[in-house]
């Protein structure tokens, strides 16, 4: 491949305590929890909007904030959604604590808490590499309209899904998982190690959604009012009498890979948000990423038109809205201080410095075809402050669908209110890493370095700072 070089000074335009990475719910709440700890934080985020998935993707509904009648997502992340619902832009599926929300009042909500903390907002503004000082990030680099920036930091938080900044960084990620190349799963018949290696093919990625919103839909029929509420534990909510239709009709109906259909409301009469298209392909590549984004919008529109066609509860329906991204279920993760297993993820392990919960259940989607494998959890599971760190890396947190835990285990963690809990944590250690007031004040800050290290923040101090804010611990 032919090469440039391209070398510029560029800009250092601003200088603060914790930059955040990515606008998403990871992202912002962890920009809010360390803002109003009295750090100076910066938020990075591509689009002109925050709220990542659940507002670029439409990716609904937020899950799982209690599980068996109890809260499992608390602090910062509830008061957003009681924050939403005043504005009537959320509604909690009750009991289970799963949040249909109004996409434009998502943004809104998020937008006034950003700013109401003091977070400094760039936003047009992609994230495009790091400057290093050994393993310390001394500098993130910017791209927008006003050209490569700089932005200098005393903690970076990593919350753009796909771990870029900790990719950039150098920061080591889970290897994939390996399984047999043959499509019966029999393992090569050829003798010798190198031959049994290459019969083990990596495991492919959860396929990618486009979501999309139908207007004109009879939102009052029984089985649409029934799907598009998720309000029942140990079910899988989508629609199992659509999907058993779709699945008899798919050659004749044309109708490429789809999952579910999974509905939810979008708080307005007569229009759903609609979870049913799928691809297979790694987001982390570019190209890659936009011929699929292409191929899923021709399905969106396919789609509809079976369910207009088809089923008279979307007779009058049309297109209303089509996600401005794809939804990403699955990309790079870092290999962290801590690996959550399965094993320790489904028996509810409580590590002691545990920062986080999940409930959703471990969610596995085939790369190709119409199946799932869904596993339901028998309590909630826990996230230690370990596996937000790496070990090499002093300064560097992750949030989100960044976090270190094995492929089962991110496959219930990489939900939305998951990753707010993850936000939470990363964001009150990184102002407690690098002496905000706050922490000065309660006597949690790292000693108060001019070069803090994340790796060994304390982590009782920690936890006792995230159940003062409400965190279920």
């Amino acid at each position: 491949m032919e090469k440039v070089e391209w070398k510029k000074d560029v800009p250092v335009v601003g200088n603060y305590d914790v930059v955040v990475c990515g606008g998403g719910p990871a992202g912002f709440i962890a920009a809010v929890a360390a803002a109003r700890e009295g750090a100076r934080v910066a938020l990075v985020e591509q689009y002109g909007f925050l709220g990542g998935m659940a507002t670029m993707g439409y990716v609904a509904p937020l899950s799982v904030f209690t599980y068996n009648g109890a809260q499992v997502i608390g602090g910062i992340p509830w008061e957003f959604v009681q924050r939403l619902e005043a504005m009537g832009g959320g509604y909690v599926e009750r009991p289970l604590g799963n949040v249909a929300f109004d996409p434009e009042l998502y943004k809104l909500c998020v937008q006034r808490m950003v700013l109401e903390a003091g977070v400094e907002l760039y936003l047009h503004a992609c994230f495009s590499g790091c400057r290093m000082d050994g393993g310390r990030v001394t500098h993130v680099f910017i791209e927008s309209k006003n050209g490569t920036e700089a932005l200098a930091a005393k903690v970076f938080i990593d919350a753009t899904g796909d771990a870029d900044l900790a990719a950039a960084a150098g920061v080591p990620m889970q290897p994939r998982e390996q399984v047999p190349a043959s499509a019966d799963g029999a393992a090569s018949a050829a003798i010798g190690p190198a031959a049994v290696a290459a019969s083990f093919v990596p495991a492919p990625l959860q396929p990618v959604s486009t979501y999309f919103i139908l207007s004109g839909v009879d939102t009052a029929a029984p089985r649409i009012r029934e799907a598009m509420h998720h309000n029942r534990q140990g079910v899988n909510c989508q629609c199992e009498s659509i999907r058993a239709e779709l699945l008899a009709h798919a050659d004749e109906w044309g109708l490429p890979d789809f999952g579910g259909p999974w509905f939810c409301t979008t708080l307005h009469e007569g229009s759903v948000t609609v979870n049913m298209t799928r691809t297979s392909v790694d987001a982390c590549d570019n190209r890659a990423f936009g011929a699929a984004e292409c191929r899923l919008r021709e399905d969106v529109f396919r789609m509809a038109a079976v369910l207009r066609e088809h089923f008279p509860e979307f007779r009058n329906s049309y297109v209303s809205a089509v996600a401005p991204h794809a939804g990403v279920r699955e990309t790079r993760r870092i290999l962290g201080v801590h690996t959550i297993t399965a094993e320790e993820y489904v028996s509810g392990y409580r590590y002691e410095d545990s920062v986080s919960r999940g409930a959703h259940p471990i969610d596995i989607h085939a790369s190709t075809g119409s199946s799932q494998r869904l596993t339901f959890l028998e309590q909630p599971a826990y996230v230690p402050y370990r596996a937000l760190i790496a070990k090499d890396f002093p300064n560097i947190l992750v949030a989100g669908r960044c976090l270190s835990a094995d492929r089962a285990a991110f496959a219930s963690l990489r939900v939305q209110a998951s990753c707010m809990g993850t936000g939470q944590a990363a964001g009150l250690a990184a102002a407690q890493a690098c002496g905000a007031p706050a922490a000065i004040q309660a006597g949690t800050e790292a000693g108060g370095s001019m070069l803090p290290d994340v790796r060994t923040l304390p982590a009782a101090p920690l936890i006792a700072r995230l159940k003062a804010l409400g965190a279920a611990l």
